[in-house]
C-alpha cells in the first residue's frame, strides 16, 4: 500500500531496499510516515532540509559478540546490539531485550518507536534500544551474571548518563539490571545513573516497577472519560503476565474494573470471578513458573494452551501487554464482535496494521503503544533526574508525576490529531506530536 505523498512513498521504498528482511522495522516506519503526510505538506522544510531522510536512519548501530561460559564449562557466543537512533532532544534512552527473537531489525523497530514515545513524555530523552538473542529462561543466576558481565564489557564503551541510558525490557528484569550496573560501575570506577530500573538500594526509583502498567491505565482512563465511559464495572482482558501486564491488572482493578484473563507464551487463564493478582505475582515474580499453575490453587479458573485465543473472551476493554504483532485482524474482529469498546497497547506494537484498521473502522477507542505505554520510560527519566540530584522522591510523588505526564501526553496527541485533520485518531496524533518536537530540534541543528 503506497503512502499518499510521493516523497514519503519513495522514502519508504528506500527504507525497505536498504534494510531488507526487517519487517518489524518496515512496519514501524510506514505507520509513522503515513501519519506525517499532512505535516510535511504543511511544512515542506522537513523534506527540503533532510529531516525525513535522517529520521529513518539510526545515528549509530553497535553490534558485537558476547561470549560466556555456562556452569558445565561450555562456551556460548551470542550477539549483542545497541541502536542509538536519535539524540535530537536528549541522550539515547531505551531498554535492553534478551530474547531468542532479537536481531538487528527488531532492535531498529524498537529504537525507532522509542524516538516518538520518549518525545511524547515531554522529557529530554532521545530514542535508542538494544539487546541480545540470549535467552535467560532456564539459565542459573551464575550463567545470567556471566552473560551480563560479558555484554556490558563491550557496551560500556558507548553509554553514559549524558550519552545513552539503557533500561530493562523483555528478559531484562531487576536481576539482569543489577549484574549489568555492577559491571559498568566496576569498569568505569564511577557511580552514575547510567541504567534505569535499578534496585532501590542503589539508585532506583520508587514506582518504576509499576510505571508502564499504571501509565497504560492512566492513558486509557483519559480515552474512556473523553468518550463518556470508565473502568468502573468494566470487564478487562490482558495479555501477558510480566511486569506491564501485572501492574496494568493492579491499576485497572483499583479503578473499578474486573480483569478476567491473563496469559504467557504457553497459554492463558480465564477466571470469571476476576484474576487473583497476588497469585499471579507469586507465580511469575517469585517462583518464575508458567501461568498454567494458577489453576492448581484456583480450580474454578480455566487454562487454555495457546495465547492468541485470549482475545475471544468477551470483554469491554482489552490491554495487549505481551509482545509485537500478537493481536491480528482475526482477533481484532473477535473483540469487536464481542462488544469490546476500547483497546490500549501496553506492549510495543502488539497490534498488526490490519488489526488497527479494523479497530479504527469500527469506531472502537484505540490507544497506540508509543503513547499508551510511555509510562515506563517516563518514570525511567524521573529516575535519571533523581540520580542527577542525588535525591529520591516518594512513591506518591513519582506516581503523581507519572499520572500528569500520561494525562498531558493523551491531550497533546489528541490535539495534534485534530490539528492535522485526524480527530480522534490517536495513532496519527501520537506520531505527529512526537515527531514535531524532534523534527523542530533537528531543523535547529542544521544538517543533521
Amino acid at each position: 500500500m503506497s503512502i499518499q505523498n510521493a516523497y514519503l512513498n519513495g522514502l519508504m521504498e528506500r527504507v525497505i531496499a536498504r534494510n531488507p528482511a526487517e519487517p518489524e522495522f518496515h512496519q514501524a516506519v510506514r505507520e509513522v510516515l503515513e501519519s506525517l503526510v499532512p505535516v510535511v505538506e504543511a511544512r515542506p522544510e522537513f523534506i527540503r532540509e533532510g529531516v525525513m531522510d535522517c529520521l529513518v536512519e539510526p545515528e549509530r548501530i553497535i553490534k558485537f559478540r558476547v561470549p560466556w561460559e555456562d556452569e558445565k564449562g561450555n562456551i556460548h557466543v551470542n550477539r549483542g546490539f545497541r541502536v542509538q537512533f536519535n539524540s535530537a532532544i536528549g541522550p539515547y534512552k531505551g531498554g535492553l531485550r534478551f530474547h531468542p527473537s532479537v536481531y538487528e531489525g527488531i532492535v531498529k523497530f524498537l529504537g525507532f518507536e522509542q524516538i516518538f514515545k520518549n518525545s511524547l513524555t515531554g522529557l529530554p530523552i532521545g530514542g535508542g534500544k538494544g539487546g541480545s538473542d540470549f535467552d535467560p529462561k532456564g539459565r542459573t543466576d551464575l550463567e545470567v551474571m556471566r552473560f551480563c558481565q560479558s555484554f556490558m564489557t563491550e557496551l560500556f564503551k558507548y553509554i553514559g548518563p549524558d550519552t545513552d541510558v539503557p533500561a530493562g525490557d523483555i528478559g531484562v528484569g531487576s536481576r539482569e539490571i543489577g549484574y549489568l550496573f555492577g559491571q559498568y560501575k566496576r569498569l568505569r570506577n564511577e557511580f552514575t545513573g547510567v541504567l534505569t530500573g535499578k534496585g532501590l538500594t542503589y539508585g532506583g526509583s520508587l514506582a518504576r516497577t509499576e510505571a508502564t502498567g499504571y501509565g497504560l491505565c492512566y492513558f486509557t482512563d483519559c480515552m474512556l472519560k473523553d468518550a463518556g465511559r470508565s473502568f468502573e464495572g468494566a470487564t478487562v482482558v490482558i495479555s501477558g503476565s510480566g511486569n506491564v501486564a501485572i501492574y496494568a491488572c493492579e491499576k485497572a482493578s483499583q479503578l473499578g474494573a474486573r480483569v478476567v484473563a491473563m496469559s504467557d507464551s504457553g497459554g492463558y487463564i480465564y477466571d470469571k470471578d476476576g484474576i487473583d493478582l497476588a497469585c499471579v505475582k507469586q507465580l511469575k515474580e517469585v517462583e518464575r513458573r508458567r501461568i498454567s499453575a494458577y489453576t492448581e490453587t484456583h480450580p474454578g479458573a480455566e487454562y487454555h494452551a495457546g495465547c492468541r485465543d485470549v482475545w475471544n473472551i468477551p470483554c469491554d476493554i482489552a490491554l495487549p501487554c505481551a509482545t509485537q504483532n500478537e493481536l491480528d485482524e482475526k482477533s481484532a474482529k473477535a473483540l469487536i464482535a464481542n462488544g469490546c469498546f476500547c483497546v490500549a497497547e501496553g506492549a510495543n506494537m502488539p497490534s498488526t496494521p490490519e488489526a488497527i484498521h479494523a479497530f479504527q473502522s469500527s469506531g472502537l477507542l484505540f490507544g497506540p503503544a508509543k503513547a499508551a505505554n510511555a509510562g515506563g520510560v517516563a518514570t525511567s527519566a524521573l529516575e535519571m533526574s533523581q540520580n542527577s540530584m542525588r535525591f529520591y522522591w516518594t512513591f506518591e510523588e513519582v506516581d503523581d508525576h507519572l499520572k500528569k505526564i500520561m494525562v498531558d501526553l493523551y491531550h497533546n496527541a489528541s490535539r495534534a490529531a485534530a490539528q492535522y485533520g485526524h480527530p480522534g485518531n490517536l495513532v496519527a496524533g501520537a506520531n505527529i506530536a512526537g515527531f514535531l518536537k524532534v523534527g523542530e530540534s533537528m531543523l535547529a541543528y542544521g544538517i543533521v
